[in-house]
């Protein structure tokens, strides 16, 4: 038996290597665990690395997801999912989160400081990043964009908190209605959450501008509804790139029989702005009113600036009177569409900083920009919401502004320009300046959105 030994020490510390290669991509607290099963033991060194293994086979046959297809799948990019933990125990773990202190502003005035801790994911560990939002799979060279953090003036703003979120939302539901700059969002959240849980895909459709995301271990519900306009908008004649938008219809993708759609929901995050460019026709009680660069004798131009102001207010119209809904509103102000530069966003436009502006300068970009228009316009039409839903409702209906512009316009480092790629299509992509990097900036708003969440938050 004696003799056997360092033939079995030579096999064991083969098999040794292999699991600490295996281990390379995991999470620290399982290279830990592993490491440990795998150290040097007497006599029972090949047993304990054979059980190790075994452990190891199982967790990663619980972390994939069962075959068919999903909306993850979509977006995944090689990742092992890592099998969700057990929820922390205690209650009141929300309030234990840590918060801005009485009085801090957390939209603006501030700035991005430096932060060596960032980002809180990668391409590598979040599965859920779309392809043309992953800059670090398309070969982004810079990473620089990536370690900065907001912090708004004299407080700082926690870093977010994945089992704190969790807890904020358990037993809640949150939908997010708006164009892509939406999605987005919540695939930051996400991805944010990855370090805590993981979702299973729910949705009613295969529709992929339409999903619906449960997370089990909180009980906690979180849907996209792909509504560019908020209010009805559709191509007459594609061929003449026209848009007619129907100002006092609100969308029924998610506004259907009054906003029956989104009823049931206990928080609506709406947002929009990067479609209200495009060349329109603009439609009230089913005739025209104006148009945007639509050249018709006759016809006023009344401007994107009167489009998007008037569809946030038929949106925000139904969600105050909406049958049933007694949950909070929370209206995301305009992500930047200003950051082109050196041409417009068909005409040889890029995004190409590694570093974010200084806030003078992106103040004054702004305010002297279409930003500044939209931006007012969207503040205006929630006070006017807001007034109009503490009367009609009694409180019943909350809304709660999320205030991302000023902060965002600062960031023209963090979109993905030329380092992203539609995986369905075969085409000519142009410089992306309008989404974000995932991970990147827009991870901020879902720092945000966490103290917003939060008991006792006062904006």
């Amino acid at each position: 038996m004696q003799a056997k030994a360092p033939e079995q020490q030579r096999r064991g510390g083969h098999l040794r290597q292999r699991l600490l290669s295996m281990a390379s991509d995991l999470p620290s607290m399982q290279k830990l665990q592993l490491q440990l099963a795998a150290a040097p033991a007497a006599a029972s060194l090949l047993p304990a690395l054979a059980v190790a293994a075994l452990i190891l086979l199982l967790a990663t046959v619980r972390r994939c997801f069962p075959a068919g297809s999903s909306f993850l799948d979509a977006y995944r990019s090689g990742v092992a999912i890592v099998s969700t933990p057990p929820p922390r125990a205690g209650a009141g773990a929300a309030a234990a989160a840590a918060r801005v202190p009485p009085g801090c502003d957390i939209f603006k005035p501030g700035e991005w400081v430096p932060d060596e801790d960032s980002p809180y994911y990668t391409n590598l560990t979040c599965p859920l990043i779309q392809e043309h939002q992953n800059c670090m799979k398309y070969g982004r060279p810079d990473t620089g964009f990536l370690k900065w953090r907001w912090r708004p003036a004299g407080c700082d703003l926690p870093r977010f908190d994945a089992a704190a979120f969790l807890d904020a939302v358990r037993d809640t539901s949150m939908a997010f209605v708006g164009d892509s700059l939406a999605r987005n969002h919540m695939q930051s959240l996400m991805c944010l959450l990855t370090k805590v849980a993981y979702p299973k895909d729910v949705s009613k459709t295969t529709n992929p501008e339409f999903r619906t995301m449960h997370y089990e271990s909180h009980n906690f519900t979180v849907a996209i509804f792909w509504s560019p306009f908020l209010v009805r908008g559709y191509q007459p004649d594609r061929r003449r790139h026209m848009w007619a938008i129907h100002l006092d219809e609100p969308d029924a993708a998610w506004a259907a029989s009054g906003g029956a759609a989104i009823a049931s929901f206990d928080r609506v995050v709406i947002s929009a702005g990067n479609w209200f460019t495009r060349p329109a026709v603009f439609y009230e009680s089913g005739r025209v009113v104006g148009c945007h660069y639509c050249l018709l004798p006759g016809v006023p131009d009344l401007t994107h600036r009167h489009s998007l102001r008037m569809a946030f207010r038929a949106a925000l119209r139904v969600l105050v009177t909406a049958p049933g809904f007694g949950g909070t509103v929370i209206l995301r102000t305009l992500s930047p569409t200003s950051h082109f530069e050196g041409g417009e966003w068909d005409k040889g436009g890029d995004c190409r900083r590694t570093r974010p502006l200084a806030a003078a300068e992106a103040r004054a970009r702004m305010v002297a920009g279409l930003d500044g228009d939209f931006h007012a316009a969207q503040v205006e039409e929630f006070a006017r919401a807001k007034a109009a839903a503490a009367e009609a409702t009694g409180g019943r209906v909350k809304l709660v502004l999320m205030d991302t512009t000023a902060a965002m316009e600062m960031r023209p480092d963090g979109h993905p320009s030329r380092y992203g790629h539609w995986a369905h299509e075969n085409v000519t992509l142009y410089n992306d300046c309008v989404h974000w990097c995932l991970p990147g900036p827009i991870d901020a708003w879902n720092e945000m959105l966490l103290q917003m969440l939060l008991p006792g938050y006062a904006p």
